[in-house]
This record gives structure tokens, sequence and C-alpha cells, in this order.
């Protein structure tokens, strides 16, 4: 039987019932203009309002406060430019609540902010409206079957949104089906933590839910186990996400039933004409060219092309120096896990005129392979678009660098069929590349961090080794290595790049641990293998919207040891080192003067709309005004 992706587009007369809660005031406010429950008290009226909840996912936040990237489930905002994965790219004063998130003088009337609450909890009204729904329909069109089955698939998306709220502001309500206008209890306070609550939602998922699905979109057991897994991480019980973790690697398969594994390319994970992969444990489904005007189109990454080159705009979410720096590696192949990588920036095409033809890539030091899949540099192949041309491809590169986001934009030759325009500022701005939530090598790496804190260094090793090992299969590398120009009037002409594709375009290289002498984890001890992890995946998720929130996990911030100060002396060291080259090679004003303040900075604070309209049942976190 053929598989169909879940197509995330509801039928018109369910949208009243399903955006019912959203605006400002995501409970206190009565449903107005909505259909009656009992008019889809049947299986077609579930299954609708099922694939409304699922279709929030997208978190376009058109549906809630207006807006689109504020919401964005790639967190190319609270979980990039917050951290020092990226800057937020474009011109200084573009976009500035961008800006304050990015050197963390953001409060409580952020709207980016705002957009994110609001429309995780649009999205989880959408979960509770299925739940709500269900004991309602006595036509016989749902078996006791496909009711525990869809119970399970509501309580997995409100579970995904709940995590999802509590990394970003850690003290959230838990609002579940009981809670409603005509119930009189809308004003859910936030006294702490809800971890035990979402755990309970993904347990209950996993349960329920079977191991393979018709429709590629919905979720499957392993999903659901692989999201309780996360939440276990968030709160350091190794062992019980161990055993999760185990599971999976063991016995995981996609919704279509495939066994999970790293795809052969790392580059296949951010591809539009690849999707829901084996290595694509739970991904949110793009489409565009459906009718729906690109929103369907990863609308939450439309700010984040090349200001040159795919479409023309907008030049946000540019990757950092340390970022890019962190991808050396010593002559074994291996991360400089002592930092060191930071003390001299790679080079790049800063400072240096677009029209310059003396400007070659460095092919000398050596570099992860991954690199040239996550950050676009000058005299690199771009995709199939080409050597990428440097300067022109940022907007304002004094402000935010040299290097040019690349895991969300669309292949040139899928370009008719898997992007369209949205927003109107320039073509193809929407694109049909999935998001993945979770992909296999974030298990694999997960397993890895738990192993080493539960002392088994060997097994760590092997898993890390695993993610590794497939960038050593030089077929997945990027070639194209400049190797002069064309001339034009009897001169070198940068816009005429001459390339040699049978040969690497720079000096690759990734090695395993264990393979040299004194690189192994078992010899090295706990601290050196926990570094090597992080580092791990540091570079495996670059540019994923994970990096801040890992930062939390290792600072000990939602469970274990007490918050250690780690997160706030990596991205203080951070913001010193990428403001203090000279001004003649980066000026970064976003980031000049910024501090990340220990106690406040680790969450985002309640949208202050949201505190208004709750009459006092929600509070403001630490240290916010």
């Amino acid at each position: 039987m053929k598989k169909s992706v879940f197509k995330f587009i509801m039928p018109a007369a369910l949208i009243f019932l399903t955006l019912s809660y959203s605006c400002k005031k995501f409970l206190n406010q009565p449903v107005t203009g909505s259909l009656n429950p009992a008019v889809l008290a049947t299986k077609a009226g579930v299954d609708g309002l099922l694939i409304g909840a699922y279709a929030a996912l997208e978190m376009n936040s058109n549906i809630t406060v207006g807006g689109t990237w504020g919401a964005s489930p790639s967190n190319w905002h609270f979980g990039g430019i917050a951290s020092d994965d990226a800057n937020k790219g474009s011109n200084a004063t573009d976009q500035p609540d961008a800006a304050s998130i990015m050197n963390h003088s953001l409060d409580g009337s952020n709207s980016y902010v705002n957009q994110k609450w609001t429309v995780c909890y649009a999205g989880i009204q959408r979960a509770n409206d299925v739940l709500r729904e269900i004991p309602l329909v006595h036509d016989g069109s749902i078996t006791a079957d496909y009711a525990a089955e869809v119970t399970g698939e509501a309580k997995f998306v409100r579970g995904v949104f709940e995590l999802e709220l509590s990394k970003i502001f850690r003290n959230v309500p838990y609002v579940d089906e009981s809670v409603t206008y005509s119930a009189g209890n809308y004003n859910v306070g936030n006294p702490g933590p809800i971890f035990d609550k979402i755990e309970a939602d993904f347990t209950a998922a996993e349960a329920a839910l079977p191991s393979t699905q018709a429709q590629l979109g919905r979720a499957n057991k392993y999903a659901a186990e692989a999201f309780l897994a996360k939440t276990l991480m968030f709160e350091h019980k190794y062992a019980a996400a161990l055993t999760a973790l185990n599971d999976l690697i063991a016995n995981g398969v996609t919704s279509a039933g495939a066994k999970y594994a790293l795809n052969p390319n790392f580059n296949n994970n951010f591809d539009a004409a690849i999707k829901n992969s084996a290595e694509a444990v739970f991904a949110i489904q793009m489409a565009v060219n459906d009718g729906s005007g690109g929103n369907n189109g990863n609308p939450g990454d439309v700010l984040n092309f090349p200001a040159a080159g795919p479409t023309g705009c907008c030049g946000f979410y540019q990757p950092s120096f340390t970022m890019v720096n962190a991808f050396k590696v010593d002559a074994n192949g291996l991360p400089l896990l002592d930092g060191s990588f930071d003390s001299t920036p790679l080079k790049s095409d800063q400072g240096v005129a677009s029209t310059d033809a003396t400007y070659f890539p460095d092919t000398v030091t050596p570099v992860d392979p991954r690199l040239d899949w996550t950050a676009g540099r000058r005299g690199i192949p771009f995709l199939d678009y080409g050597i990428e041309a440097g300067s022109s491809w940022a907007r304002a590169q004094g402000d935010a660098g040299p290097y040019i986001n690349m895991k969300n934009v669309y292949r040139q030759s899928e370009a008719a069929t898997q992007s369209q325009s949205y927003g109107g500022w320039a073509p193809g701005q929407a694109s049909a590349i999935n998001f993945n939530m979770i992909r296999f090598s974030d298990v694999l790496l997960w397993a890895a961090e738990a192993n080493v804190e539960g002392g088994n260094l060997q097994a760590a090793e092997n898993l890390v080794n695993q993610v590794r090992g497939r960038m050593q299969a030089t077929s997945g590398w990027v070639y194209g290595r400049l190797t002069g120009y064309g001339l034009t009037g009897g001169q070198p002409d940068a816009a005429k790049p001459i390339v040699d594709n049978t040969l690497p375009a720079a000096n690759y290289n990734i090695g395993l641990y264990g393979a040299a002498p004194g690189t192994g984890f078992v010899a090295n001890g706990a601290a050196y293998a926990r570094n090597a992890v992080w580092m791990e995946r540091r570079l495996e998720l670059a540019m994923e919207g994970h990096r801040f929130f890992d930062l939390q996990r290792y600072d000990g911030l939602f469970g274990g040891p007490a918050a250690s100060g780690y997160m706030a002396a990596t991205l203080n060291a951070y913001i010193h080192q990428n403001t203090s080259y000279p001004p003649a090679f980066f000026a970064n004003t976003v980031l000049q003067g910024a501090t990340f303040t220990q106690g406040r900075n680790e969450v985002y604070p309640i949208p202050t709309p949201q505190i208004s309209a709750e009459h006092g049942a929600l509070k403001q976190n630490p240290n916010y005004p």
C-alpha cells in the first residue's frame, strides 16, 4: 500500500473551532463564531481537528498574532542567534526584536516571545479540541482502537508544544483538555516546570501509537519515545533516557517502517527532494504550490535566505565566526576540544572587495567536511549554485560577518518545484524542505551523552564515531576546488571562477576517536568524553536551532546538579571574542556591549501581554522586569 504524506491543510469549516483560542489571550476568551462540537462528532470531524493540530506544528504565527518568523519551529532566533551559533544578519537595525534576543537585552514586550507563546498554546488547544471531541462521537464511526490512537496522537502533538514552551520559558502553565472558557478555569498559573506532565503525555502517546502510519507525517510510537527521551535529557534523567534511546537505536523505525539510520550523505537531511528519510525521526511536513500561498512552506525561515543568490532576500541568520572556526580539526581529524580553534579566525573574505580576484579560500587548514554543508563560504561551492561569491551574498557583512546560512536553502535545480514566493519581498522564499525536529544523529548523540554520565565511556565513543564515520565517505564531501579566474580585458575577473571538480573544495579531514594513540574516551576520562560529545552535537547540529538549549542542559538548569554558570561563561566568552576582532575586520554592532546575565538569560521572559491577560495568574521569570 502506497504511503502518503500527511497534508497539513485544514478544512475551512474547522478553522473557526481550532482557532478559537488564538489572539493574545490564549484561554480567557469566549468561543465566538465557532462550530458546535456536536457538528464535528464524527470520525471525519475528529480527523479534521487532528489535521489542524498537526498543522499548527508549522508554527506559522499568522494564525494568531500576525507576523511569521517569531514562532519559527527552527528556533533560529531563540536557539540560534541567542547562542554562539549565529548572528542575526541583515542590517543592524533590521528586526530590533531579533537583535535584542541576540544581545540578551530583551524583556517581556518582545514580539517574538509573544508570537512563540501564542502559537504554541494555539497548538495545544487544537490538540485539546481533539481530546474533547472524541468522547462526543456516538455514531459508531470511531472504534475504540482508533479513538485510542487518535488520543495518543493528540497527546503527542500537545507534548511537542509543551516541550517547546518549557525549554524556552521554563515556567509555563500546563493546559490540558479540562481547561476551557466554559469551565471558568482558564487563568492557569505557572508555578514551575511541567516536565512531569510532558513525560506523561509522551508516555501515553508511545503506548497508544502504532509502529507505522499510512500517512508519513503522522507520529508513530518511536517518535513519541524519542521526544520522551529528549524530555528526560533536559531533566538529566540519564538512565531512563538511555533505556528509551537504546530501544530507538535497536528497534526504532520511521512511520514508513524504515529502520532508523544515518543518511549516506549528511546533506540529504536538508534536501526538499529527500523527505521522511530513515534519519528523520520526526519531521514537520512542509509543502509549496499547494494553494496556501506559501503558508505551508516553512514560513518561519523566510527571512533566512542569502541576501543574493537563491532569492535575493533577506540575509538573516548568518553563521558566526566561532561556529565556523569550531570545524577546524587537528592532524588526526579530531576537533580542537581545548577551544584553540577560536584563537585565529579561519580565512574568509571579510573586508575583501567582491571584485578582488586574488582571493582564494584556505585549502591548507584541515576542517571537518560538514562545515561546507552548514555555512556558505566565498570560493566554495554553495549547494548546486556554483562558487559562492562572497560579500555580495551578505546584506551587511561588516555587521554580521561573511558566512551564509545553508541548511534551509533549497537547491537551484529544485527551485521550480520546491520553492514558492512568500510575503512579496522576493521570489522563492518558501521552501518544501521539511524541518527535522529530531534526527537519528540526535538520538545517537543523546545516547552517547547518557552513556558518559552513566560511566560507559566506550559505548559513548562508539556512538560518536558512528556519527563521525558517515563523513569519512568522500562521496559526501563538497567537491569543486577554486583554482583560478578567467580574464576580462586581460585581467582576472572574480565573476569568472575556474573550478576543478575532481578536487575537494577544502582540506577535509575527519577522524574517529580512539583511532590514534591518546584519543580514546576511556584513556582520557569522563571530562574529555563529555567535552567530545558536546562538541559533536555542536558540529552535527549547527544552525538547526539546538545550541542555546543544549547549553541550558549542560548548565544543569532543568535538573540534575545546580546551575553551574557554564552557559553564561560560554556565551560571554563568545561575545568577547566576536567583538574583539579589529573594527575594520568585524564591527558586529548588535553584539557590541552585550552581556549574558547568569540567573536571567538562560530562559526567556514570559510575554507581558500574557501576564496582563491572565489577571495575576502568570508570574514573570526571575530577574526580568
